[in-house]
């Protein structure tokens, strides 16, 4: 014996592993659960427990909406989604749904939603003993000649049950007689035919007619029959029978064949001669009525001609019976079977069945997610039955074949996005194997609905607003807007402030409230410059969706100013609160001597707080002059004998507002002579300097105080709008006692606007002027032209003001 070698053994075992595999995996995967019940059986009797023997729990059936999909246009089955059990929902005849065949199976899907999974259940008919035996001729007639030779063979007709199996004819039983006997023949699907075999020669002399009783029996228990009566008339001679030229007649004919043409034709002799030698041809008895309307012979040629269209779908072959006659005065026959095999073409186009679809799919969903189960039926065989599913156009979908034949699920292949489509028209294209190939298409809608994965966007980040002081209360100031790409729900915004502990303070200062809907922010107290110069809060904005999502932007508000503050005379000021003073000046003065200075003080800044002086009332114009910026009062020339020993000079003070504000000041400048002046001004220097103490130190902390919070704005406007000049050093101005004058603008930008900065004249390359207010700003900036840069001048404690202007 040959010895095997040892690497085919190891590939015998890959190849068993593998199938082995496979086997367990397809078990897994096409797994059904089958049933069977007997055909007639009353509505509502139970079939089985669908939710049992799938291993699942009874409230699962109802939350999954769990139904049963049949493939037959009649229904015949219901699922109890309470029990899981499944119920005849109609009696079934399985005549009418199986006809004839062996195997009476309907099939089920079982189809659970949420999620979608579908389950194959198939339920055997069984079939029972509700039909008896029957001939479709209760008499017939047959003529044997009394030459005819023992053996003679008669194919009777068969009896029919539309019981299948062992309910069907069993076995045929002829009345006792001593000239015949009964043979039956099994012809598969078409069933047992009975024969009549002549045991000896009939002799008509003695016995013209012999009536003989022919039965059928069934296979039930009990067994059921029918019968029919034979009569057979003994003729005389005409002793031989017609023979059919060929032992078996087999023919293969294309389905949808045309009409009229003739598929085969057969040929019999007979050897007698005159009319029991002439043959005719017709169809055997015992061809039903289906074949008949299919096929039709030719009685003198024997052609078999079609005169229906032939469908292999329907059929794929036909066993037809075909007897030859002689025209003897008892006529002999004889039967041949001529087997008619129909070729399949390519004549059905697939048909596409959507066995369950989810409309609607979250944006959300994963990988793999199942949108659809469709089925795809082709009624043709082989190649041309091979069906192959595609999608006509590029979509984030694909189509997965299932285990069953042309089973396919769509399930989603990458990520979906609302925002980008909302809508796929998918069009599924089914193209089976065939030549020619036949296609059909079928189209359905996807909805991706929308879930919440947009948070709201600011239509601006920063938002930077300027707002007049001195404000309505609760009128709106300005309002943000947010939008959001989601719909629904998941795109109504609805705003609030956010607070934190930081900013409580200041925003409880002004209470300043949004309007949740729209965005409107409102102000219920009015802002005063003064005060608060700018202020920075932040506003959220939030979606309704589910989680919730938001997004917050932040809004800077500067405020702007206006001429809402009159001059305060800071000297002179007398003892009961009067701007009145009294200064003593020798006669022997020279022109151009600094009599006194008057300070006063402007809360507002720039044109607002700006401060021009002038003499209102003066005893002699020759002897005083008014600095008109510095206000200063200096003497024009010398005194003389004849001056008055008393002047009085008031002097008026006014900003440089829309609607000016002022106030007034009254010096009273007396002439004494040199000792006395001497001697007046050690005592006044005294109170002097404590009176002066006293103002310089509350003057500084108001200055300070606003000094430090328009500072504090001025660094956040540098950082955001002018944080490309980083090479400029700073540096604060140490010169006290520059009298100053007036700058004509300051221009700086910021984004597409232009602003303008008035004020007190400084040095080059100064930043912050520190005074009474160190709220006028000096940006220089090396890169602008000459006239563009900034140039000021240290202000006097008198005329510390500034103001912003926004250039159309």
């Amino acid at each position: 014996m040959e010895r095997k070698r040892p690497g085919a053994s190891k590939d015998e075992l890959r190849w068993i592993a593998f199938i082995v595999v496979v086997i367990l995996v397809w078990s897994s995967a096409s797994a059904q659960i089958r049933y069977s019940i007997a055909e007639g059986v009353n509505e509502g009797t139970a079939v089985g427990n669908i939710a049992k023997d799938l291993g699942l729990e009874k409230n699962t059936l109802k939350e999954r909406g769990c139904r049963i999909v049949e493939g037959l246009s009649e229904s015949f089955f219901r699922v109890d989604q309470n029990d899981g059990i499944l119920y005849v929902d109609r009696i079934i005849d399985r005549e009418k749904v199986c006809e004839r065949n062996i195997a009476c199976l309907i099939n089920l899907k079982a189809v659970l939603e949420n999620p979608l999974e579908i389950h194959y259940v198939t339920v055997e008919i069984q079939d029972v003993n509700d039909h008896a035996p029957s001939f479709s001729v209760k008499q017939y007639r047959l003529e044997i000649s009394e030459s005819v030779l023992p053996g003679l063979r008669l194919q009777l007709q068969a009896a029919h049950d539309p019981d299948v199996g062992q309910f069907s004819v069993q076995e045929y039983k002829l009345s006792p007689n001593n000239h015949f006997r009964l043979e039956v023949k099994d012809r598969g699907k078409e069933g047992k035919i009975p024969i009549l075999v002549l045991l000896k020669t009939l002799d008509r002399e003695t016995k013209k007619i012999h009536k003989l009783l022919l039965s059928a029996i069934d296979g039930g228990k009990p067994s059921k029959s029918g019968t029919a009566e034979i009569f057979i008339d003994v003729l005389d001679v005409n002793d031989n029978m017609p023979v059919f030229n060929e032992d078996t007649y087999s023919v293969l004919v294309n389905e949808n064949t045309p009409t009229g043409t003739t598929i085969v034709k057969v040929n019999a002799s007979d050897l007698d001669e005159g009319s029991n030698g002439e043959l005719i041809y017709s169809l055997g008895s015992n061809v039903n009525h289906r074949i008949r309307e299919l096929f039709r012979v030719d009685p003198n040629t024997g052609e078999i001609i079609i005169q229906d269209v032939l469908d292999f779908e329907s059929e794929e072959s036909y066993e037809i019976d075909i007897q030859a006659s002689d025209k003897g005065s008892a006529p002999l026959r004889t039967d041949k079977s001529v087997l008619v095999k129909i070729v399949d073409l390519n004549d059905n186009a697939p048909q596409i069945e959507v066995t369950s679809f989810s409309k609607a799919i979250p944006e959300d969903a994963r990988l793999g997610t199942t949108v659809a189960l469709i089925s795809v039926i082709d009624k043709d065989s082989g190649l041309n039955g091979k069906v192959i599913c595609s999608f006509n156009e590029e979509v984030p979908f694909k189509l997965s074949p299932s285990t069953h034949d042309n089973m396919y699920s769509i399930i989603t292949k990458s990520p979906l996005d609302r925002e980008k489509q909302a809508i796929y028209d998918v069009t599924i294209v089914a193209k089976d194997a065939g030549t020619p190939s036949l296609t059909s298409v079928k189209s359905i809608t996807i909805i991706v609905s929308d879930v919440n994965d947009n948070r709201p966007e600011f239509s601006a980040n920063p938002y930077t607003f300027y707002v007049t002081e001195n404000n309505l209360p609760g009128v709106s100031l300005f309002s943000v807007r947010a939008s959001d790409h989601d719909e629904g729900e998941n795109s109504h915004i609805s705003y609030h402030i956010l607070r934190d502990e930081k900013e409580n303070s200041k925003l409880s200062s002004y209470s300043l409230n949004i309007n949740s809907d729209n965005g409107e922010i409102l102000a219920l107290k009015s802002f005063d410059f003064e005060t608060l110069k700018t202020f920075q809060f932040q506003v959220v904005a939030s979606d309704s969706g589910t989680p919730l999502l938001s997004n917050n932007v932040t809004v800077n508000v500067f405020i702007l100013d206006q001429n809402d503050n009159a001059p305060v005379i800071l000297y002179p000021l007398s003892s009961n609160g009067s701007a009145q003073g009294v200064e003593e000046i020798p006669r022997n003065v020279n022109a151009g001597h600094l009599v006194t200075k008057v300070r006063a003080y402007d809360a507002d800044i720039g044109y607002n707080g700006w401060l021009l002086f002038s003499l209102q009332e003066v005893t002699d114009h020759s002897l005083f002059a008014l600095d008109r910026y510095t206000g200063q009062i200096r003497t024009l020339r010398s005194f003389t004998e004849t001056d008055d020993a008393e002047h009085k000079l008031v002097i008026l003070v006014k900003d440089n507002g829309n609607v000016s504000l002022s106030a007034t000041a009254t010096v009273i400048v007396k002439l004494v002579e040199p000792k006395e002046a001497f001697a007046a001004s050690d005592a006044k220097s005294a109170a002097k300097d404590d009176e002066d103490s006293n103002v310089i130190f509350y003057l500084m902390i108001t200055l300070g105080a606003v000094s430090v919070l328009f500072l504090v704005s001025i660094i956040v406007l540098i950082a955001m709008q002018c944080s490309k000049s980083t090479d400029d050093t700073s540096k604060y101005l140490q010169k006290a006692d520059y009298d100053g004058t007036l700058c004509h603008s300051i221009q700086y930008r910021s984004g597409d606007r232009k602003y303008m900065l008035v004020g007190p004249r400084m040095s080059i390359g100064s930043t912050i002027v520190s005074g009474s207010h160190a709220n006028t700003l000096v940006m220089p900036d090396r890169r602008r032209p000459p006239e563009e840069r900034l140039c000021t001048s240290y202000p006097s404690p008198t005329t510390l003001h500034a103001v912003w202007f926004e250039s159309v």
